[in-house]
């Protein structure tokens, strides 16, 4: 069995313009005093990160690979959230996920498109450059609009809008395959890969390919009212990185899943620093630990309530402490009797 990586931490959510947060070497430097042993690197932050030139530079991704481990830490990921949301963007978004592109593809959907596939494509490269393994990154949508069929849903569409799915991804997923790296799809809602079932609807579609697996984050699911410990169950095969991320979800009389519109202090559901959730993690933990996980338990701090830094500050220890060190021997070893071939079959009367 192995042992979890971690602690580590997603930086997506500390960036700044200020000091510690302001450049890779100084939020590295933050990470490490906090405990953290890995950080997973958005790749959209330029100012931190040049993703093409880690694709066609080795010496460049070895010079950010030595920036991080000088502060005795190791990548654990790069990630293309952003850029993996526009390989597929219903027109009704169109206008706000532009927001995630450069301003010369804003108002050009094919074009934005593109340059989220070439995003993808030098993600495939950069990460074997650093040595990695696995990537993480979302779908993109083109039927979350109609995630509640009202009006109802033409007959079809749905078929239609995951074999486009499947036509965008595959390509890239190849490159990843010729790059000996996993793409690891956080399963979460606004993605058309939402829960089990799509990811299932959408792994047909690209013919199981090897390179289409999943970043488990429970947070997701408590929101969803799914069971978060059965899916380890069905999908632990599939799954190669770890969002350790907490969840609440308290409906009232007024408002349920949906959350009525309000702001993430006001929702039913609303995402909380680690151990201020819901979220079971020492069955998570016991489970990633049975299915013999072993990549990297990364905290992804995302708190309505909580201040940032004293997130991060306790989510280093939350998973530290939650890291099962799996045994090497059965408990029971002190009582072997100790045997060979010969002795079973005589135990069993087998001539």
């Amino acid at each position: 069995m192995k042992t979890i990586k971690g602690p580590a931490i997603f930086l997506a959510q500390f960036l700044g313009d200020k000091p510690p947060f302001d450049t890779l070497d100084e939020i590295c430097k933050w990470s490490a005093g906090l405990g953290f042993k890995g950080v997973q690197i958005p790749s959209w932050a330029t100012s931190y990160f040049d993703l093409q030139k880690a694709a066609e530079s080795k010496t460049y991704a070895d010079e950010i690979k030595g920036l991080v481990n000088s502060h005795g830490l190791e990548i654990t990921e790069l990630s293309t959230h952003l850029q993996g949301q526009l390989v597929a963007v219903n027109p009704a978004y169109d206008d706000l996920f532009d927001a995630f592109a450069p301003a010369e593809v804003h108002k050009n959907p094919k074009a934005r498109q593109e340059w989220a596939v070439q995003q993808l494509k030098y993600a495939a490269k950069a990460s074997q450059n650093l040595g990695l393994n696995a990537h993480a990154t979302f779908s993109g949508a083109l039927l979350w609009p109609m995630v509640y069929p009202w009006p109802q849903r033409p007959a079809g569409v749905v078929e239609t809008g995951f074999k486009e799915l499947a036509k965008r991804w595959l390509p890239i997923l190849d490159v990843f395959e010729d790059n000996g790296v996993d793409v690891c799809y956080e399963v979460h809602p606004g993605e058309d890969l939402h829960d089990g079932i799509s990811y299932e609807m959408f792994l047909k579609g690209v013919n199981n390919h090897k390179r289409a697996n999943l970043l488990y984050d429970p947070s997701h699911f408590v929101l969803q009212c799914l069971d978060y410990l059965e899916y380890i169950d069905i999908y632990h095969e599939r799954i190669k990185a770890f969002h350790v991320k907490d969840a609440e979800f308290n409906p009232t009389g007024r408002q349920g899943v949906y959350g009525g519109y309000q702001n993430w202090v006001e929702r039913a559901g609303r995402f909380r620093s680690l151990g201020d959730g819901q979220v079971d993690f020492k069955s998570v933990f016991s489970k990633m630990a049975q299915y013999d996980f072993g990549g990297w338990a990364v905290m992804e701090w995302e708190c309505a309530l909580k201040h940032p830094e004293d997130g991060a500050r306790e989510g280093a220890v939350f998973i530290k402490d939650h890291i099962i060190r799996v045994t090497e021997k059965a408990f029971d070893d002190f009582a072997a009797a100790g045997s060979d071939e010969a002795f079973n079959r005589k135990l069993l009367g087998i001539d």
